[in-house]
């Protein structure tokens, strides 16, 4: 059997999520909560879907018409510029939360992918912004008690 992409990113996956696990059990149950509740049910759709890939016959065997259509409208240029500014918001999220943390980094992320990437009014992208902030804290501090480090800049100015 020969082990395409889909068998590889499963496996990808798994080893991924695995390590994520394995590392959260080191915590104390309060820090190890929201990894593990995210982490354990990724684990076992990661295998699942391993499994499907493995035993299952693809999709060049069945002969069925894709959920999923891809236009071919999208000139390859557009959609690999479109690619790179997705990962570019990605990874520029992930330096937000390590420079501030998660509950500055999320409104400062919102308002600001909302400022360039929508024509709606400033009031509803404050609203938004406020609302996401509202949704994390609200879930993620006040009810579930989850602590959350502060960034790396906070560290650095002793407020953390």
């Amino acid at each position: 059997m020969r082990i395409n992409g889909r068998i590889a990113f499963s496996l990808l996956l798994i080893a991924m999520t695995a390590i994520a696990i394995v590392m959260a059990l080191q915590w104390s149950f309060k820090a190890a909560f929201f990894p593990l509740v995210t982490a354990v049910p990724l684990l076992i759709l990661a295998t699942a879907q391993l499994m499907v890939d493995l035993i299952g016959r693809s999709p060049a065997e069945e002969n069925t018409r894709s959920d999923l259509d891809f236009t071919a409208d999208i000139s390859p240029e557009i959609a690999r510029r479109r690619t790179v500014a997705i990962f570019a918001w990605i990874a520029g999220f992930i330096l937000l939360v390590f420079l501030l943390g998660f509950s500055l980094a999320i409104p400062i992320f919102v308002l600001t992918y909302l400022a360039s990437q929508t024509d709606a009014g400033w009031w509803l992208k404050i609203a938004l912004a406020a609302a996401a902030w509202g949704c994390f804290y609200g879930l993620f501090d006040r009810l579930l008690h989850l602590p959350f480090e502060a960034g790396r800049i906070q560290t650095w100015m002793g407020w953390g």
